[in-house]
């Protein structure tokens, strides 16, 4: 196990691959953050749960697993994190990005998805977004009762506080921005994904699902409609 001495806010790494887990760690630490690395589920599990033998054990701020552990794998590793109750963000680091691959992601309980070949730069990006500090903003969009706070990150609907991931994020704010207008596939493709998006055809589909399971609680009214054949829009369901 390889522990940085930067006191700062610190990141656990899970990566069986010892040339990649040092690069992981290397950028982390010049970025300012703290990184330990261990290599396989079960050590990853115990830091979290606190049944680590270091003595200065402190709980992860964000978890960076690599899907192909050695016994265990990445995603079972998530869903064993939550169901002990961490719930530090985790970024699954996987080789496919096939929407059947972001789905087993999501379901594991992990917050979002680093492709390989791994590039810094995009690692570190995804990084400051899910460590961010929390700051003291007025920027909200507001729709009845479901609130997006653009500082956070995150949802509030019916006073429940709603961790989104970095598309989902994009996804509702996209939504928000334009209540009540239906906007098509195209449009969301272009201004959620970008122009240049050459992913699966039903990645929207995908993301609409998540964000419904997570805003919609059974027996609440569809706040994200779709439109068939057109698109999506967001509109109170008794207030057409």
């Amino acid at each position: 196990m390889i522990a940085a001495h930067n006191p700062a806010v610190f990141v656990l790494v899970i990566e069986p691959d010892e040339t990649l887990a040092h690069q992981l760690a290397g950028d982390l630490q010049e970025a300012g953050y703290d990184a330990i690395v261990t290599h396989d589920a079960a050590n990853g599990l115990k830091y979290c749960s606190g049944a680590s033998s270091n003595q200065t054990h402190r709980q992860p701020a964000l978890i960076v697993v690599d899907r192909m552990l050695v016994g265990e794998s990445g995603l079972s590793l998530c869903k064993n994190l939550r169901n002990i109750g961490n719930r530090s963000p985790i970024l699954v680091l996987m080789a496919r990005d096939t929407v059947d691959d972001r789905i087993a992601c999501l379901d594991a309980g992990a917050n979002d998805y680093i492709l390989k070949p791994y590039r810094s730069e995009d690692f570190l990006k995804l990084i400051r977004l899910y460590l961010k500090p929390d700051i003291d903003t007025t920027e909200q969009l507001r729709f009845g009762d479901l609130i997006l706070d653009i500082g956070t990150r995150r949802a509030i609907y019916n006073s429940k506080v709603i961790d989104l991931t970095m598309k989902e994020f994009e996804l509702l704010k996209f939504l928000m921005e334009h209540p009540r207008e239906v906007l098509t596939r195209e449009q969301i493709l272009e201004n959620v994904w970008g122009y240049d998006f050459m992913g699966e055809s039903n990645v929207i589909e995908v993301y609409i699902r998540y964000l419904r399971l997570k805003i919609e609680e059974e027996g609440q009214k569809r706040l994200i409609q779709t439109i068939r054949g057109v698109g999506y829009v967001l509109r109170d369901a008794s207030n057409p």
